[in-house]
């Protein structure tokens, strides 16, 4: 039987005996798109298996949120602060053994956050139930990466795992086109100067057996970026770093951690230290706006705005309120700052929203 992850060790182990230059880019390029074939096929024969062997959990509010580190970094703690959940919390490691759910409220947003055992080193790869707990995050909106101030050699830990499972924080999907075809070999066209070199390029693309492509790179793409965007099967997702349990270290020894980490934010949740500014941080990284509705002849509704995301459109608003709202709309009043003048009459569905529009909608 063919050992997937013996293969991708000794790659790596390859990789690090050998110094990234100019000269070795072509190599590390080849052995990187090797290591990620053989992720893909380490994914396709787990999903293979029979399914329901992992967690489940409803998703419920205008967003999920997942609590990820490493046992007894606090995530319990954390969750019963800010939700009020009643996550069994204990001084010892694998406290939480299943998905504890609880709902954040914030500015009318109901956001659902998630508890999740802790995971390891080698949580990709299949240890404890770390798999299980990674693939929580693909369906997640946003997740909150905790590092124990006790414990900061954690944080590039849980980073690679995370990365290993084909999941790419705090990134956009790379600006790459790859358009296939039958003959001409590899032409490559770029509308910025790039790092990467013609030959670790076609390498890379030769390793997908893609002989025969047009490639359009807009961005100064990694290796790494060029590999995602060949697979196409990466997720991209906004986190939050957060270091934990701030109370047990000094001023001098929490100065350095910052400095290293450069953390989002820093925490005692026992204390109740930036537990209020943490929900703040959440809440915009969700990217969440307020659209208030209104009656026709009637005063808007100033009490429950309809939460949604920065970047809705007047479209999207619709389909929010009823999905047969669409066919018979005929414009919209909309007051607030993505008009010219309060009442502005409106009647392109594609027009996007900002927050704290008021909004009233006509049909025919």
């Amino acid at each position: 039987m063919v050992d997937y992850h013996k293969q991708i060790e000794e790659l790596e182990a390859e990789m690090r005996k050998t110094q990234y230059n100019k000269a070795t880019e072509h190599h590390f390029g080849v052995i990187k798109a090797r290591i990620a074939k053989l992720r893909e096929a380490i994914e396709k024969k787990q999903a293979s298996k029979k399914a329901g062997e992992g967690f489940s959990v409803k998703k419920s509010g205008n967003a999920t949120v997942v609590l990820l580190g490493f046992p007894s970094v606090g995530k319990s703690t954390l969750l019963n602060k800010i939700t009020g959940a009643n996550s069994e919390v204990g001084a010892y490691e694998f406290t939480t053994l299943t998905v504890i759910p609880g709902v954040l409220e914030y500015n009318h947003a109901k956001i659902q956050i998630l508890d999740v055992p802790g995971i390891l080193e080698g949580a990709s790869k299949g240890r404890g139930r770390g798999k299980e707990v990674l693939s929580m995050i693909r369906a997640a909106d946003l997740v909150l990466i905790l590092i124990d101030a006790l414990h900061p050699e954690h944080y590039s830990v849980v980073l690679k795992e995370i990365a290993a499972t084909g999941i790419r924080i705090n990134q956009q999907p790379p600006d790459i086109k790859i358009i296939k075809k039958a003959r001409g070999g590899i032409n490559i066209g770029s509308t910025v100067k790039l790092s990467l070199n013609k030959e670790t390029i076609e390498g890379i693309l030769k390793e997908f057996k893609l002989n025969n492509a047009d490639i359009i790179i807009r961005q100064n793409a990694t290796i790494d970026q060029l590999i995602d965007a060949v697979e196409k099967n990466k997720s991209y997702l906004p986190a939050v770093s957060i270091i934990t349990k701030a109370d047990l270290v000094n001023e001098d020894q929490l100065n350095k951690l910052i400095e290293k980490i450069k953390p989002d934010l820093v925490i005692s949740a026992q204390k109740e230290k930036n537990i209020e500014e943490l929900k703040k941080i959440i809440y915009q990284k969700l990217r969440f706006i307020r659209i208030y509705l209104k009656e026709i002849g009637k005063k808007a509704d100033l009490e429950e705005p309809l939460i949604v995301r920065k970047g809705a459109t007047i479209e999207a608003i619709c389909k929010n309120i009823h999905r047969d709202l669409i066919k018979r709309f005929k414009y919209a009043r909309i007051w607030g700052f993505s008009v010219k003048f309060p009442g502005q009459i409106v009647k392109n569905l594609n027009k996007e929203l900002d927050d704290k529009d008021i909004i009233e909608i006509h049909t025919t």
